[in-house]
């Protein structure tokens, strides 16, 4: 049961991640919704990766600093992908 409320907190942290790196960027970017979450979902494990790596993953509070790497990936990964796409 734990492997499936991990997955789908991944899904939903991966969504957010998603939603406000296509907020943070101007214009409008031509991907689906899915590819947002996916894109979420891949550059929230790439910034916890590089997070740990760091010595930052884990600090008291909020984790502003791993938060802000998953959200920049987020945004060259959402970047990436709407550029290929025109």
């Amino acid at each position: 049961m734990a492997i499936i409320g991990s997955i789908l907190w991944a899904i939903i942290i991966g969504g957010v991640i998603g939603l406000i790196a296509r907020l943070l960027i101007p214009g409008r970017q031509n991907i689906g919704m899915g590819l947002t979450i996916v894109i979420g979902i891949v550059a929230a494990l790439i910034g916890t990766l590089v997070a740990w790596l760091f010595g930052v993953s884990s600090t008291k509070g909020i984790d502003w600093i791993q938060w802000a790497l998953q959200i920049g990936f987020a945004i060259v990964g959402v970047l990436l992908v709407s550029n290929r796409r025109r």
